[in-house]
């Protein structure tokens, strides 16, 4: 395949098209995939997973070989396409599969050499996402400290990352002076910055930037940014730009939320983790400010709402590991305006119907695959106790309506929230069920409980119901609670202010609430009954009516 690609066609040969090219450089990337790790192509493998000793033998034998084949042929090939983008981001996977060791063994510096020139070039020259992430990536998997090349790659590693925080800089304070001579930057000074701030993203995220001092820069720009749209202003740097920023002050946090606990009993100080709790609380803060504004964009509101809910699990239950109570003070906690502000944001863009028809059925899985993941953030936060189990009351009532879309990610959440207080979790239930009954009563004048509406309410609290399982005796407290938190509901207000005479107004939510009675044991059914009763006396003259 090699020989295809570099060698150029004899006189009555026929050469590969470009096309042609790219399939066989991505069969070839194929192949050195299942050759070094043995995983069979997708949905082509026996389900055994345990290798043999002989297959396990195979595997390395083939990686030896692989490697000592593109130490010296894949700068060749990577010189060859440096120019196209799609070719490029296949052959810079290669280097992930090699066996290192080669590198000294055969005495093959000079290869290595060459490939960590193509690499800086490659990061130089091109702007696409997959090539610069798969540059990064290779960057880290060489720049491995069990190998003898580790300190020729981490030079490399550290021209290039200069490279990278120069060509912000530069094409920072480029456009910061045009704007500051009132001129306005041309389309190649906006371009030069987006690209800058997208390759600094990049590279933070597989390597730690912290030795460069860029990262207060980075948020200086979206603090500047947020007070544009606090002011109801343009931008004063593009949306994107912007978006590149949240991400390296994200992977800025992390880095150095790693390295103080690498460094915990050595280089880790008091100061140091104060420093990084006042910059993590100031990124919170803008981030949370982006989240609520309407004049945000789209793409920068969605970058801030999965920066705080990774922020917060990463952060949330800091310095409760052993060993780690040194960084107990970074423990961040959201407030209740956060949690609402997260809530909003999953109501307004994961819970909603696909109402653009024009776009076609990959794009539609793309966007649902997005919308997955913010869900799956956002219930993170409550599976890990970062937020209250109340908080999932208003994802669990889209349990039915949306359960071909997210139905796994809510059963999964509901099945630990469980796990981490079955009482919590029962009152959650009851309070989703809540929700969608106020809901109904607002759209409609009375409760028609033949409706439509009022039976998905309770379809719903039928699949709550079976959540609970089949032992009853393990769920007695959950129950009983949830019985009573719907009896409260049902009875409150007894007088109806409509007819005096008529039933209290939510008596119907006790027919919702019957889904669950087959829960309850024996003898707290009459405790359940007499706690209606109860509830109930000294109601109106028909206050318990047919119901």
């Amino acid at each position: 395949m090699t020989d295809l690609l570099i060698e150029e066609p004899g006189p009555m040969e026929e050469g590969l098209d470009d096309r042609q090219e790219t399939s066989l450089i991505e069969i070839m990337v194929c192949c050195i995939r299942q050759s070094a790790t043995g995983d069979p192509p997708v949905g082509r493998g026996s389900s055994r997973k345990v290798l043999s000793a002989r297959e396990t033998k195979q595997i390395q034998d083939d990686k030896i070989a692989l490697t000592s084949h593109f130490i010296t042929t894949l700068p060749q090939l990577l010189h060859k396409y440096l120019p196209d983008p799609e070719k490029m981001a296949n052959l810079l996977i290669i280097p992930q599969y090699f066996d290192l060791e080669i590198y000294t063994t055969s005495r093959q510096e000079k290869a290595l050499e060459s490939l960590l020139r193509l690499v800086q070039e490659v990061v130089d020259k091109h702007s696409d996402t997959d090539v610069l992430e798969t540059a990064a990536q290779t960057l880290e998997k060489l720049c491995d400290d069990q190998f003898p090349i580790f300190s020729r790659c981490e030079t490399n590693r550290s021209r290039l990352l200069d490279m990278v925080s120069n060509r912000y800089r530069e094409s920072l304070d480029e456009y910061t002076n045009l704007l500051t001579g009132d001129e306005e930057p041309d389309q190649d000074e906006v371009y030069a910055l987006v690209s800058s701030l997208k390759k600094v993203s990049i590279f933070y995220n597989c390597h730690d930037m912290g030795h460069w001092n860029i990262w207060s820069g980075l948020l200086e720009i979206v603090t500047r940014s947020r007070d544009c749209l606090v002011e109801k202003q343009p931008l004063w740097v593009p949306e994107e730009a912007v978006k590149y920023c949240l991400l390296g002050c994200y992977f800025g946090l992390l880095w150095d939320k790693n390295s103080l606990a690498d460094n915990l009993g050595g280089s880790t100080t008091h100061d140091s983790i104060t420093d990084l709790k006042e910059r993590l609380a100031k990124f919170m803060q803008v981030s949370k400010e982006i989240m609520g504004l309407e004049g945000a964009g789209a793409q920068l509101k969605e970058e801030a709402f999965i920066s705080i809910c990774d922020l917060l699990i990463v952060f949330g239950h800091c310095g409760e590991a052993n060993g780690q109570t040194p960084l107990k003070p970074l423990a961040f906690k959201p407030d209740e305006g956060m949690g609402v502000l997260l809530n909003i944001f999953i109501q307004d863009h994961v819970f909603i119907e696909d109402e653009d028809e024009d776009i076609d059925d990959h794009q539609k899985i793309e966007e649902l695959h997005k919308r997955r993941n913010f869900l799956a953030c956002y219930c993170k936060l409550v599976v890990y106790n970062v937020l209250p189990t109340k908080s999932a009351a208003d994802v669990l009532k889209h349990y039915v309506t949306f359960y071909n879309d997210y139905g796994d990610i809510i059963k999964a959440t509901l099945g630990k929230a469980r796990e981490n207080n079955k009482t919590n979790c029962a009152k959650t239930m009851i309070q989703s069920l809540i929700y969608k009954f106020n809901e109904l009563q607002q759209e409609v004048a009375g409760i028609d409980r033949g409706s439509e509406d009022f039976h998905a309410i309770k379809e719903l609290a039928k699949r709550f119901a079976l959540s609970f399982g089949l032992d009853a005796l393990k769920n007695r407290d959950a129950v009983a609670s949830l019985h009573r938190e719907g009896i409260l509901v049902a009875v409150n207000p007894l007088e109806n202010p409509e007819d005096p005479a008529g039933a209290p107004p939510n008596l119907a939510f006790l027919e919702i609430l019957t889904e669950f009675t087959g829960k309850l044991l024996k003898q707290d059914k009459k405790v359940v009954l007499g706690y209606l009763d109860k509830r109930v006396a000294g109601g109106g003259p028909n206050s318990r009516g047919d119901d």
